[in-house]
């Protein structure tokens, strides 16, 4: 059985999303979290070992870090096509956009909101963030997914930071559409429901 522990509006809500599509069982497990706010508390109840989301766990097995779990799941789950499995086309791009997102998009999107890219003399963080989104509108100029034609994993992880601010990232067309035409997906709908504080 696969249990995610999720809090809402977080960094867990795209994988009530990835869950959705995957089309499998599931529970969730509604969970606080410290905000950087400085609301919410930890919830000794989520089994994430700093207390965070997202966090799944599958036939006793814990998943942490977002990446992690999108490659878990995708392996888990090959007949969904949401990941090119092991051996198969496009596995090596796959891979890429996995570990791009958490090293690259994750960080220039954390400069970003706390507005630190002014703050550089170096310039350094602007460059970085700058080269993130032309990463990521390039790909979107030759597909309608960052893997061209096929919607996959990977976009779920990577629009986060651009639906959650979309002032993040460039005035862009390809960009707005991409959103849109995720956000209207059956599964993504399905999951924005879900995605609600439970008292």
């Amino acid at each position: 059985m696969l249990k995610l522990f999720h809090s809402a509006d977080s960094r867990s809500s795209r994988f009530v999303w990835l869950l959705e599509e995957l089309d499998v069982s599931y529970e969730l497990i509604y969970t606080d979290i410290r905000r950087r706010s400085g609301r919410g508390a930890s919830d000794p109840a989520n089994l994430h070992p700093d207390k965070r989301v997202p966090a799944l766990v599958h036939d006793g097995e814990l998943v942490t870090e977002s990446a992690a779990i999108a490659l878990y799941l995708t392996d888990t789950f090959p007949t969904a096509g949401l990941g090119p499995v092991i051996g198969s086309p496009g596995r090596a791009a796959y891979l890429t956009w996995l570990a791009f997102y958490a090293g690259e998009i994750e960080m220039a999107y954390a400069m970003y909101e706390r507005n630190w890219i002014d703050l550089d003399p170096f310039k350094t963080i602007s460059r970085d963030y700058a080269r993130v989104n032309q990463r990521v509108v390039s790909a979107l100029s030759i597909g309608p997914y960052l893997m061209g034609q096929h919607f996959g994993a990977v976009d779920i992880l990577a629009s986060g930071p651009y639906r959650w601010l979309r002032d993040f990232g460039p005035r862009s067309q390809q960009l707005d559409v991409w959103l849109e035409r995720l956000a209207a997906r059956p599964a993504a709908i399905r999951a924005a429901a879900l995605d609600v504080q439970k008292d």
